[in-house]
């Protein structure tokens, strides 16, 4: 487990400048922090955000029902503004606002037992309220825009009431979407606004602006899943863990970034993104805010792709920074085999500090190597940890690990095999059979799970296929292995409250680099004992026939995970020949008159 502590480096290259050590001194200047956020994002932009907060945690609550409580909020922040020394001005502000909340007047008979989280004390008390968040809110009704003449005269009489209910609207559907991307939206929706209200055909205007900010909906619901998952990779695995994959991905984004100013901007960025996760949204947007500032202010040493992002309106930057382009590698960057490998006192480095040492070559394989995964690359550091420990205690260990490159190509070719593998089948055999030779191989490995979550996974895993198999072959492992370790943490989360199986479990226990791995080797699960056989899971009627096409795929592809939950170890010939004879008895039976008769004796 030492690659955990691999990172550890951050905190000794922190330097006076560091995000706990400003914060301290921010401390020593602002009593209040609710005064110090106040002042540094202003009122708009507070009143904004505490809103969001509010939201997310009271997702049944109106919007009028919620002003309220952000009115509450800013009286206290003019308040303290005024007075930093005036009663309950020194609170930490998610006390202030779950103070607030367990206020509200029958908040048990709209919440339940999460009134019950009012009686613990923080930071368990915000826990208890995250655990309450609903990720797919079925009891809000879906958005309807009201006519264009209204939006505009609202946009124009009521500016502000009518972004805070944007925002409202939002917040309270993607109660774990941090809150910078929500203003980013909000952004968007307001700069079509400004665009159409002076046209002479709003509703026009508005229709194909809105169906454009749809898209940045659908991307903000992605931009969800990826936050959540950084949330779960700090929560679960720790500081380092986390840190470590940031450190792999600016390496490879900001080649040409000085090693000190990436392991400090890794600090920064977790520590903002703990605020973030744990619904601190008025201290994650400031914070954010200021490291964007801080990154913008150092992009001729971060990365010429920057100057763009950099010109934007401050709440606009977040989201083009995320998604500008990697730099060009430095010219002529030395081999690292001299340093790491060929050097005769690569040891006495090493232990001499174990934590800098492994950061830097992390950095210096990450910047030559943009087009491997973030999860590859820590799996290589901790190839290379492991035979440093072995050898180093050896009599030779130069001798020892001068197979590194050997070991280091094993990582690389397993993980190249299994994108090249899996991308020709996706681009030979299309997206259909694909996904059908994805659910024979996932239903032998776990045919404990239901057909209706083997599905799911099944199509999520085609998903990436499709996304990431028409990309340039030198950013199809990035996006398949990022994207396949975010549906495999799902799965391992949903396998700590329901156990699958041994395998499962095995895999989900191993690092957080080493999961995809460990699934794509998994093998049929030989203790599967299937159930007593059941004749409705094979029961045909006529809408196999007469069902619209979409239907009687889906009815297929269960009959097919049935099937397979059957007689795992059924051999692919076995499942090819199967399918055959499926394919010949509908075609016969669906020409025939009586086709429930000839069904049932076929």
């Amino acid at each position: 487990m030492k690659w955990l502590t691999l990172i550890s480096l951050v905190f000794l290259l922190s330097s006076a400048r560091s995000r706990n050590l400003q914060r301290t001194a921010r401390d020593a200047d602002h009593k209040s922090p609710i005064a110090h956020r106040f002042n540094d994002l202003k009122e708009e932009t507070f009143k904004a955000v505490a809103m969001i907060t509010f939201a997310q945690y009271l997702q049944r609550c109106s919007y009028e029902g919620l002003s309220k409580l952000v009115k509450d909020v800013v009286d206290l922040a003019h308040k303290c503004v005024a007075n930093e020394d005036a009663p309950e001005c020194s609170k930490p502000l998610p006390t202030i606002f779950l103070d607030e909340i367990c206020q509200v007047d029958k908040l048990r008979d709209s919440y339940g037992s999460m009134a019950d989280c009012c009686g613990k004390v923080d930071p368990e008390r915000n826990q208890c309220f995250l655990s309450f968040k609903v990720q797919h809110p079925d009891f809000i009704q879906p958005y309807q825009r009201p006519a264009a003449d209204v939006i505009c005269n609202e946009y124009k009489d009521h500016r502000v009431q009518l972004l805070g209910n944007f925002v409202y609207t939002v917040a309270r559907r993607n109660p774990f979407l941090h809150a910078p991307a929500i203003l980013g939206l909000a952004a968007e929706y307001e700069n079509a606004l400004k665009s159409c209200c002076s046209e002479s055909d709003v509703g026009a205007c508005l229709d194909a602006k809105v169906q454009q900010l749809s898209v940045i909906k659908e991307k903000a619901k992605k931009i969800d899943v990826k936050q959540q998952h950084g949330c779960r990779i700090l929560d679960k695995y720790g500081e380092r863990t986390f840190q470590a994959s940031k450190l792999v991905r600016m390496s490879q984004k900001y080649p040409k970034a000085p090693f000190a100013e990436l392991v400090k901007m890794v600090h920064d960025v977790k520590d903002v993104y703990r605020e973030c996760c744990e619904g601190d949204m008025v201290e994650c947007v400031d914070d954010w805010s200021e490291l964007v500032a801080s990154l913008c202010s150092k992009q001729d040493a971060f990365s010429s792709k920057l100057k763009p992002c950099c010109e934007l309106p401050a709440v606009e930057r977040t989201k083009c920074i995320m998604e500008a382009e990697f730099d060009d590698k430095p010219d002529n960057l030395p081999s690292l085999v001299e340093k790491y490998i060929q050097d005769k006192e690569v040891c006495k480095t090493y232990e001499a500090n174990h934590d800098a040492f492994l950061s830097e070559f992390v950095y210096e394989y990450a910047r030559r190597h943009p087009e491997y995964s973030t999860q590859l690359v820590m799996r290589i550091a901790k190839g290379y940890e492991s035979l440093l420990d072995k050898c180093c205690k050896t009599d030779n260990p130069a001798e020892c690990y001068g197979n590194a490159v050997e070991e280091v190509n094993k990582h690389v070719k397993e993980t190249e095999d299994v994108v090249k593998t899996n991308c020709e089948l996706f681009n030979t055999h299309g997206e259909a059979d694909f996904l059908k030779g994805l659910l024979v191989r996932y239903t032998q490995k776990m045919p404990q799970v239901s057909t209706e979550t083997l599905l799911e996974i099944g199509k999520k895993m085609t998903g990436v296929g499709k996304k990431c198999c028409s990309l340039p072959e030198d950013k199809r492992m990035s996006c398949s292995e990022h994207y396949l370790s975010i549906i495999i943490e799902d799965m391992c989360k949903r396998q700590e409250s329901t156990p699958i199986n041994e395998q499962v479990s095995q895999c989900c226990n191993e690092l957080y680099s080493y999961r995809r791995p460990c699934f794509t080797a998994m093998g049929v699960d030989t203790k599967y004992v299937p159930p007593a056989f059941d004749p409705m899971m094979f029961n045909f009627d006529e809408k196999l026939c007469t069902a619209p096409p979409a239907e009687r795929e889906a009815g297929q592809l269960k009959m097919l995970v049935n099937l397979v939950k059957r007689k795992p170890q059924m051999t692919e010939e076995q499942i090819k020949t199967i399918g055959q004879s499926f394919t010949a008895m509908v075609d016969k039976c669906c020409k025939q008159a009586d086709i429930e008769g000839c069904l049932g004796e076929e």
